[in-house]
């Protein structure tokens, strides 16, 4: 049977979050994960906030990941941000990243996008090397700023 992709839907909220706890364990911040099942299924399937899609090997979820739709002025396209991509461990060294990308690039190239952008944590050294074998480069010039929910709120006062 080999690997699939399907998109998740509003029942694999549990699912999804349990793969997300997996990828904060392997990048070592499991206690980063404040969403819960019903988070998932509001914000992901309710309010449509990303898409999520799962790998199947054999008919059994491997891995999975959750993107979004950006927009480049520059472009006057969308883009696709991809947010999360991760294949369990022991999967890993099969192709299933290189065609997670290649069903991405396709998702994105049936909507229409200009381009397709994820981040990466300047330790993990494999999945840099992965990137730029698929032909991916830093995108230089920008600095990443991020503001968390108590900053926002701080703003506020």
């Amino acid at each position: 049977m080999g690997l699939e992709f399907r998109k998740a839907q509003k029942e694999d909220a549990s699912l999804l979050l349990f793969f997300i706890r997996g990828l904060a364990s392997y990048e070592k911040r499991p206690e980063d994960v404040t969403a819960t099942e019903e988070d998932i299924r509001r914000t992901v399937f309710e309010e449509k906030r990303a898409e999520a899609f799962f790998l199947l090997e054999d008919g059994k979820e491997i891995g999975y990941g959750i993107y979004y739709y950006t927009f480049s002025s520059f472009a006057g396209a969308p883009g696709i941000y991809v947010e999360d991509l991760f294949v369990r461990p022991e999967r890993r060294g099969k192709g299933y990243g290189t065609a997670a990308f290649k069903w991405l690039a396709g998702e994105a190239l049936k909507a229409g996008c200009a381009s397709m952008e994820w981040s990466c944590l300047d330790w993990n050294e494999p999945a840099i090397l992965f990137y730029r074998g698929l032909g991916a480069r830093e995108k230089g010039g920008n600095v990443k700023f991020r503001l968390g929910k108590e900053r926002m709120e701080a703003l506020l006062v």
